[in-house]
């Protein structure tokens, strides 16, 4: 059966009137914000460019990198990924859009992306969550340590010894080793029980002492963006379980693909089925004007 006709005006109406009521507003987000604000992990004609020698050897697309690889050619792939998408010095505008939205309101961020987009644009870093880790941090493989270190310095060393043929690291001595006990090292995202999340454990007790500190009754308004079913957990889930708890709280899920709410919270969640943009536009959130030297 077709979806009736979804009247963006509409919704954009009431996420406004939500969003002047709440007392406090919570921001979630998946890798769909991140895609939506040009950093799309499926898209071939960027993986092209930064990738070429992967794309002449087959690959297509970032999700793709997910097979074996020699660690020079591993380590080659994660400098350019890493650069492109954590460390580039423009401003983001879809980013930047966000962040006018919810002006002067108390509110925090969760997010499983771990680019670090939000703190690049606005958003202040000691209220944001990363559970999944962040590329601009690495750590041993083992883990010997809880210790994780800047991956800034190791992107650049990577960098300056590429194989333009092959897209492989040439110095061996560029690799990354544990600087504690010189074993592999690997980047500080969540990829297998091994990861370290040290570093964003007192973020996560600062939300949670956040949301335990609000009264039951507190107006939390919920703006979950680009957060599908490849990490629910993460979330997806959690956002629901949060509007449970609060009896006045409500969840706006924007998701072109998976948009749906579950029932049980009725008038109280809405569904978008419309990228970030779409209803920032309709929100008419205005576009930022671009930085001095900012890169247009």
């Amino acid at each position: 059966m077709n979806r009736p006709a979804f009247d963006l005006q509409a919704a954009a109406g009431t996420i406004r009137t939500w969003l002047d009521e709440a007392d406090r507003v919570m921001i979630t987000a998946g890798a769909g914000l991140s895609a939506a604000a040009g950093y799309d992990y499926g898209d071939e004609d960027r993986f092209r460019v930064l990738f070429p020698a992967l794309h002449r050897a087959g690959l297509r697309s970032r999700y793709m990198v997910g097979v074996p690889l020699p660690p020079a050619l591993l380590w080659g792939y994660w400098a350019v990924h890493i650069d492109d998408i954590r460390f580039s010095a423009a401003p983001n505008p879809l980013y930047r859009r966000l962040r006018a939205l919810v002006g002067d309101k108390d509110h925090w961020v969760m997010t499983s992306n771990v680019d670090g987009l939000f703190a690049r644009n606005g958003f202040a870093p000691n209220r944001i969550f990363t559970p999944q880790g962040d590329y601009g941090r690495y750590q041993c493989a083992t883990p010997c340590t809880p210790a994780t270190w800047d991956s800034r310095p190791l992107v650049a060393r990577l960098l300056a010894a590429p194989d333009p043929a092959t897209g492989a690291v040439t110095d061996p001595d560029a690799l990354p080793r544990c600087p504690d006990c010189g074993g592999e090292a690997e980047i500080n995202v969540r990829i297998g029980p091994q990861f370290v999340d040290a570093p964003y454990l007192p973020a996560g007790r600062r939300l949670q002492d956040w949301l335990g500190t609000a009264p039951a009754d507190t107006r939390l308004l919920i703006l979950e963006f680009g957060a599908g079913f490849n990490t629910p957990g993460v979330v997806r889930w959690p956002g629901e379980r949060l509007t449970r708890h609060f009896r006045q709280a409500r969840l706006v899920r924007v998701n072109p693909a998976h948009p749906d709410t579950p029932g049980d919270l009725a008038d109280r969640a809405l569904p978008v089925p419309a990228d970030a943009h779409r209803l920032l536009d309709a929100l008419t959130v205005p576009h930022p004007a671009p930085e001095p030297g900012a890169a247009l």
